[in-house]
């Protein structure tokens, strides 16, 4: 066995070269699924068998950046561009407690989706007339947004930061910078969030060593939830010609992320099922603890593809709801109940 892997056994410090080694396991090595049944066990001790569920619902595709790797970017004509109404978001929200989910995601493009008030009431609403924990996932936003949404109940954040490598982030960002994307981080942290962050797996232009620094940026942001999942080529895009991400460096960057910071929650992501049939089981098994299942109703989601080739793209929350779990129970875990707050929260 690689020495690595028992200094990640035993709970030891791993660097970004030792990271950089274990990244570069080949799919075929043994070393390559001990990997993963580490992060497992990792997972097992420090989280528990239980998956929680956390409902995304896309409230809006209006954005305004233009992300050489999205599927709703500014450019893209080809969408109907829609903004569900207060009433909408909230009653889905209720449907989606009624199918015993814990929390909800609130995702939308960046910039324009809603306007900051409209988000704010649907938070007030969603945690006074439900037991829903929130979480919000619009893109870089002021300081003063990001308090006043959290004064209104929200309880997370989810903002990805894509990739560590400033030049590799200006690239696919046109017009922003890592830095920015760091800052706004910093900000949802001071402003008392439980803060998430992630990255993409397989981007044009992205080594080993940069993979490494996601992994490494993660740990020093001491994320809550981190959100791991390939690079998927999108056709109305830039990048629609690249090769995309594949499902064994993801579940290497997986697990590596379980073993740097035990008690992160994990999702097994939906990009990882739209690569894979077995993708989210795959996922479970390499140290994840989250499925986000897609209760955005039907009549919304075509419009709504960060991706193509997008799972479950045409169902609803009904028909996911005991998919999910069955999947879940097929692995040998069960769903957790309750809002599935960072076990940092006391």
């Amino acid at each position: 066995m690689n020495p690595l892997l028992s200094k990640a056994e035993s709970g030891g410090y791993l660097t970004r070269a030792d990271l950089v080694e274990l990244l570069a396991l080949p799919k075929d090595d043994p070393d390559f699924q001990a990997l993963l049944d580490i992060a497992d066990r990792v997972r097992e001790r420090t989280m528990g068998d239980g998956v929680y569920l956390r409902g995304i619902i896309e409230f809006s595709n209006i954005c305004r950046v233009d992300c050489h790797y999205c599927g709703i970017r500014r450019s893209n004509k080809t969408l109907q561009r829609y903004r569900m109404p207060v009433d909408v978001i909230v009653d889905t929200a209720k449907r989606a407690e009624g199918l015993g989910y814990g929390s909800v995601v609130l995702q939308s493009g960046e910039g324009d989706a809603l306007p900051p008030d409209e988000l704010a009431e649907a938070v007030r609403r969603i945690k006074a007339e439900t037991g829903l924990a929130v979480t919000l996932s619009v893109g870089e936003r002021t300081k003063e947004e990001y308090a006043y949404w959290k004064q209104a109940g929200a309880d997370r954040y989810l903002l990805r930061h894509e990739t560590s490598d400033p030049e590799l982030f200006a690239r696919l960002r046109p017009g922003r910078t890592l830095a920015q994307r760091l800052q706004c981080l910093q900000w949802l942290r001071e402003t008392g969030y439980q803060v998430g962050s992630g990255f993409m797996v397989g981007l044009p232009g992205q080594s080993l060593a940069s993979l490494a620094g996601d992994i490494d940026l993660l740990r020093e942001l001491h994320v809550e939830m981190a959100g791991i999942g390939p690079f998927i080529p999108g056709p109305e895009t830039p990048l629609a010609g690249e090769a995309g991400g594949t499902v064994e460096m993801a579940l290497k960057c997986v697990a590596l992320t379980r073993i740097c910071i035990p008690d992160a929650h994990l999702p097994a992501t939906t990009a990882l099922g739209s690569i894979h049939p077995m993708g989210r089981q795959l996922a479970l098994n390499a140290g994840a603890n989250i499925i986000m299942p897609n209760v955005t109703p039907a009549s919304y989601r075509e419009n709504y593809q960060l991706y193509p080739n997008k799972i479950c793209l045409l169902e609803e929350p009904e028909h996911c709801a005991p998919c999910v779990a069955g999947l879940i129970a097929s692995q040998g875990r069960y769903v957790a109940t309750g809002q599935g707050h960072s076990p940092r929260v006391g």
